[in-house]
């Protein structure tokens, strides 16, 4: 079953507003077995609104739309859906009694303004949101759906786990969709590509491999679609068995993840503390892992030692090592690694550094050119690595690569135990 997502808003036109609603929609109709064929962003505009439904239901049976709800002149959904399906109005009084209680709760008096989001095309089904004021609308069309609802993110989601998605699984036969994710890293799409070509020649037509590269990471996404979830995996199996013998190389994890959020999660399994020092990356790696929830548990702390002096001053980098071979060399990223780790206390530590331009690159250093330092109280792993792009790309690629380099270290030592 194919769906389409519209979204409506001037906003996101003119990219005042990022449409995260279509992606997370996307994921969680993908789940039950529907797959969004196309996703449409149209603005403020009545005939806009109109032309995109008439060409999204001639393609399709579910239609999943959002924004444009809210009390104030520019938010004309609700007018233009009346209109659409020639309809007048009705008063919802279960819409109306929530307005109340959600307004006095908070204290303030409920405007005439805000009683007209009561006020619903007679030809929905209420769909209440008891996050907000606006709520979703339910249309059944010659055998078609439309669902609106509100633009707020957490509004949407509530409205669609709550009513949306309960009512759509009582009213569809839906397929099941299986998908099994890996993610490499540090191998060309292209090159990673050419070594698969074979293995993806035999696959079954009901199976299909997504690339969705990003940076120096990439994601390879093995799906298939059928009746029976349980022949389904069983068939899967030795596809997704064989794919991942084949990445072996660069395999960063066999899941859908990020290269911080893997190695946070090996940090967290194994209880192993770790602490950072970081030039060319900025402090990036400690923004990104503690984004992770529960990382107090094993990261310590670090340095962002971005002049030579903080290197040798807070890190106690010896100034001879600077001198003779520069910030940018595998010497300098040891010693910080090494000195963050015994300072710090920790089982591992991290040291980056690197040029990310576009400035300040030699014919023996270009812009690119990054050292990065793995170290635990056995051994110090040091590895240059060349990088290219923006200078956020470079900062970014450093980052995943630190994680790599790390998730190696942990899988060694391990195996040596």
């Amino acid at each position: 079953m194919n769906a389409e997502i519209i979204t409506v808003g001037d906003e996101l036109l003119i990219g005042q507003t990022v449409d995260t609603n279509s992606a997370w929609l996307g994921t969680e109709l993908n789940r039950m077995g529907i797959w969004v064929s196309r996703r449409t962003a149209v603005g403020d505009r009545a005939d806009a609104i109109s032309a995109a439904l008439n060409e999204a239901f001639a393609r399709v049976d579910l239609v999943i739309m959002t924004g444009g709800l809210g009390p104030t002149k520019d938010d004309i959904t609700k007018k233009t859906l009346c209109e659409y399906f020639e309809c007048g109005y009705r008063v919802d009084e279960a819409v109306l009694n929530h307005l109340t209680q959600l307004f006095s709760k908070r204290g303030r008096r409920l405007l005439e303004i805000n009683k007209m989001q009561a006020e619903l095309p007679e030809a929905c089904i209420t769909l209440m949101n008891n996050m907000g004021t606006a709520p979703g609308m339910w249309f059944d069309y010659h055998g078609k759906v439309l669902v609106s609802m509100p633009g707020v993110p957490y509004e949407m989601k509530h409205i669609t786990e709550t009513a949306v998605l309960p009512r759509i699984k009582k009213q569809f036969t839906l397929p099941t969709i299986i998908h099994r994710t890996l993610t490499v890293i540090n191998i060309p799409e292209s090159a990673l590509s050419k070594e698969l070509e074979s293995w993806e020649l035999n696959l079954p037509a009901d199976m299909k491999l997504a690339y969705l590269p990003q940076l120096n990471t990439i994601r390879l996404r093995l799906s298939a679609s059928g009746r029976d979830s349980h022949a389904l995996e069983q068939r899967m199996e030795p596809y997704w068995n064989t794919l991942l013998e084949q990445c072996s190389p660069y395999l960063l994890a066999a899941s859908d993840t990020t290269a911080v959020a893997h190695c946070a999660e090996a940090l967290l399994q194994r209880g192993a503390t770790l602490s950072l020092a970081e030039s060319c990356t900025g402090g990036n790696l400690a923004h990104l892992f503690t984004l992770i929830p529960g990382i107090s548990s094993v990261l310590l702390g670090g340095v962002v030692a971005y002049a030579n002096e903080l290197k040798t001053g807070f890190l106690g980098v010896p100034a001879p090592l600077l001198t003779e071979h520069g910030a940018v060399s595998g010497p300098v990223v040891a010693a910080m690694a090494e000195n963050i780790r015994k300072q710090t206390g920790s089982d591992y530590a991290i040291a980056t550094s690197g040029i990310a331009g576009p400035g300040g690159g030699t014919d023996q250093k270009p812009v690119g050119t990054v050292w990065i330092a793995v170290a635990s109280a056995q051994q110090t792993v040091i590895k240059e690595w060349h990088f290219y792009g923006t200078r956020e790309h470079i900062i970014e690629r450093a980052t995943n690569t630190a994680c790599q380099q790390l998730l190696k270290l942990l899988e060694t030592e391990a195996h040596n135990r």
